[in-house]
């Protein structure tokens, strides 16, 4: 006996599918401008005649652009349409990244990187998109861990891609292709993508946003600012980042008064409060400050290092480090995104966080003297944390963002997840910076890590702060 399957749910299926390879173009161009550049950093200090701590700082504000811009973005695309707010930042992206190949001198890469910045709430505002048109838990987590797992790198091809063209081409080739295939997500996402708007005829709170920006923006520079204090102290450094610190603290100050009194805010106080908003965002911010760094700089810096280091070119680095890495956490993404819904986002979360910390253990005490030892180290962080807890922290911000306002959460764990990268480009080499002189390099590259893993530690201990999301999850 045949079973026929209705007609409405083949074209749902097909629907979906179509939207779901859209939405991941959008997700890799994206990546791309986060990940490709990795095995590059070193090649783009020497091309433009700057330092590492400049190309690390350049990388810094493109997280910082990003989180400012994730703050708002996905709230605008709840009232004027998501499909036309991810179009829009597709070709922003595409512009940023023309300035930044054509950059004459790191001004001008600063430039294009800021604007590369706009696309922060790529991700989200996909996940977004993609649970309007998915009501099976189980589908939609799948789906989840194939669009999520892009965060990780894009199954190796851009850190493979990224080293072989910045050895054969220089760095500025890659910004070339980031632009195309920003282009070829822009047009896809317009011709395949439908227009969803939960929030039409709602007013956009730009009082809120301009304190929100304007708080986390001048923490962020206050926080860069200080990082310079590691170096060498000066006293006109402290005191300007201690101004800024002020003005971030007064800025949320005022964001919190105008959110009280706006007859629609852009986030409601009372969101705020719940452990459901703080708890997933600090666990993000701490979980890529302590991660992030060590795959997309730290380790990548150390391999390519001369003594003690591994004296590896760029492309080969690519291929024994971040390509397995990137293309164990896009294995891995389905399987922990189909298991969340059955097992628990949180459980599975801590599953992940757990692995990472072994995996930097690894990374830590035996990496740095064995390459071998190095490539499983960043293996094994490559399923734990791009496969597993980074899956679970973006699916967190969208299944527990509150129905009223469903762009709220996903829009601030996107800032989170940017403003952590960030943090993680500034603290982490600031610590390499500070321990240079207490031992030889490899001592060094080894606080750092360890660095990482202590914040690592700590994102696991508030993790179990999350409630569970129990509308998103199967009954058990």
């Amino acid at each position: 006996m045949s079973v026929q399957t209705s007609p409405s749910i083949e074209t749902s299926v097909t629907r979906t599918g179509v939207l779901t390879v859209a939405l991941l173009a959008a997700c890799v161009a994206f990546q791309l401008n986060a990940s490709m550049l990795s095995p590059a950093l070193v090649s783009m200090a020497r091309e433009l005649h700057t330092d590492q701590a400049v190309i690390d700082l350049s990388q810094t504000w493109f997280f910082t652009a990003a989180a400012l811009f994730s703050l708002f973005l996905p709230r605008l695309s709840d009232i004027v349409g998501r499909k036309r707010v991810l179009v829009g930042m597709m070709v922003l992206m595409a512009a940023g990244s023309m300035i930044a190949a054509l950059a004459p001198d790191v001004s001008w890469l600063f430039v294009g990187r800021i604007i590369q910045g706009v696309s922060g709430p790529t991700v989200p505002l996909c996940l977004m998109m993609l649970r309007s048109a998915t009501a099976d838990p189980r589908r939609y987590g799948a789906l989840l861990g194939v669009i999520t797992a892009v965060n990780g790198g894009v199954a190796g091809i851009d850190s493979f891609v990224g080293g072989y063209f910045t050895e054969h081409f220089g760095f500025r080739s890659l910004f070339w292709i980031m632009l195309v295939l920003a282009v070829v997500a822009a047009a896809l996402v317009a011709a395949k993508a439908p227009e969803t708007r939960p929030g039409a005829g709602t007013s956009m709170d730009w009082a809120g946003v301009f304190c929100i920006v304007v708080a986390v923006g001048a923490v962020l520079v206050a926080l860069n600012q200080a990082a310079g204090l590691v170096a060498a102290f000066d006293s006109g450094t402290l005191l300007v980042s201690v101004l800024l610190a002020a003005l971030g603290v007064a800025a949320f100050a005022g964001f919190w008064a105008v959110e009280k009194r706006a007859a629609q805010p852009m986030v409601e106080i009372v969101h705020l409060r719940q452990r459901a908003t703080w708890a997933p965002l600090l666990t993000t911010v701490m979980t890529m400050t302590g991660i992030f760094a060590v795959i997309n700089g730290i380790v990548p810096a150390y391999v390519q290092a001369a003594a003690p280091g591994f004296a590896v070119g760029p492309t080969e680095m690519s291929l024994i480090i971040l390509t397995p890495y990137a293309l164990l956490g896009w294995a891995a993404g389905p399987f922990s995104g189909r298991l969340a819904p059955v097992l628990g986002y949180g459980k599975m979360l801590r599953i992940g966080l757990l692995g990472s910390l072994v995996a930097l253990a690894v990374i830590a005490f035996l990496g740095l003297a064995s390459l071998p030892v190095m490539v499983a180290g960043t293996a094994l962080l490559g399923i734990a944390y791009a496969g597993t807890a980074n899956i679970m922290l973006n699916g967190l911000g969208i299944v527990l963002s509150p129905k009223a306002n469903p762009g709220f959460l996903p829009g601030m764990n996107a800032g989170a997840f940017n403003l952590g990268a960030g943090l993680s480009f500034l603290v982490l080499p600031a610590v390499r910076q500070a321990t240079e002189s207490l031992g030889d390099t490899r001592t060094s590259y080894q606080f750092v890590v360890l660095a990482g893993f202590l914040v690592t530690l700590a994102a696991l201990a508030v993790s179990f702060l999350i409630p569970r999301p129990v509308e998103a999850e199967v009954p058990r």
